[in-house]
């Protein structure tokens, strides 16, 4: 799907996303929310994806909710307000459940619903000059829709204080608390991102797939018994699976494996 608000494309196992409103920072309106919302769920669907890319074009990743959009939401009843934020919540959860593995790439500003954007990401590469922040309490708001990813994220003490003060934090700030795995130069955004696609195109897609899903099991429960007799039930499946069979056959034949 293309359409003024969003621009996706799908080369080698890897699907782009981009928000396409750079004249409003990719600023957040229900269009945009549902546009990216229906993209997402073909990509899941998609054999020919198997790594999805967020972007923004332009100057800023995503500046967060859209100036008319929120005049509108003003005069929005309070069930016109709830069904669109269930809409946002749509938007983050689909993005958060992803079965296939999701890079942010940020530059610019990131403020608002694209922090949580950035938090419901596995990966996230951060410019130097990115600058991220939480400023829904300056308009008399919360973070609500994207709180439970944020907070995933970067823990509640951290979040306590970026949610009230509402105040601009850099890409090593953003680092330090576990919003961004790295830091780059902007000029080697593209460049590191396509090493990381390198590296994954290698990996077999159905056990990239069960690791994110192991990830988010595994960090929601107390080890014990449960999870012990679970998390092995899963190695024991992915081994006799077809794609555990060609990668460890690959392996002890010294081949690269044939992934379907």
């Amino acid at each position: 799907m293309t359409s003024d608000s969003i621009l996706t494309s799908i080369d080698d196992g890897v699907a782009t996303l981009a928000m396409n409103r750079p004249e409003r920072h990719n600023a957040f309106d229900d269009t945009l929310i549902n546009e990216m919302t229906s993209v997402l769920q073909e990509f899941e669907q998609s054999p020919a994806v198997r790594v999805v890319i967020l972007s923004g074009n332009g100057k800023s990743f995503s500046a967060g909710a859209d100036l008319n959009w929120m005049k509108r939401m003003a005069e929005y009843s309070r069930e016109e307000n709830y069904r669109d934020a269930m809409a946002l919540g749509g938007l983050m959860s689909t993005l958060d459940g992803l079965a296939k593995p999701t890079i942010a790439r940020v530059h610019g500003a990131a403020i608002g619903g694209g922090v949580g954007l950035v938090a419901a990401c596995d990966i996230v590469i951060a410019s130097e000059a990115a600058v991220f922040a939480f400023s829904e309490v300056r308009l008399g708001l919360i973070p609500a829709a994207i709180s439970p990813y944020v907070v995933k994220a970067i823990g509640e003490r951290a979040a306590r204080r970026y949610f009230v003060t509402a105040e601009r934090f850099d890409a090593r700030e953003a680092h330090r608390l576990g919003l961004v795995h790295e830091v780059v130069a902007d000029t080697a955004l593209d460049s590191r991102i396509n090493t990381l696609l390198d590296q994954m195109r290698g990996n077999g897609p159905l056990a990239m797939a069960a690791a994110k899903r192991l990830a988010r099991d595994v960090s929601r429960g107390p080890v014990n018994e449960t999870m012990i007799e679970d998390t092995s039930r899963r190695i024991a499946n992915i081994r006799v699976s077809p794609e555990g069979q060609e990668g460890l056959g690959a392996f002890l034949e010294k081949r690269k494996p044939s992934w379907n």
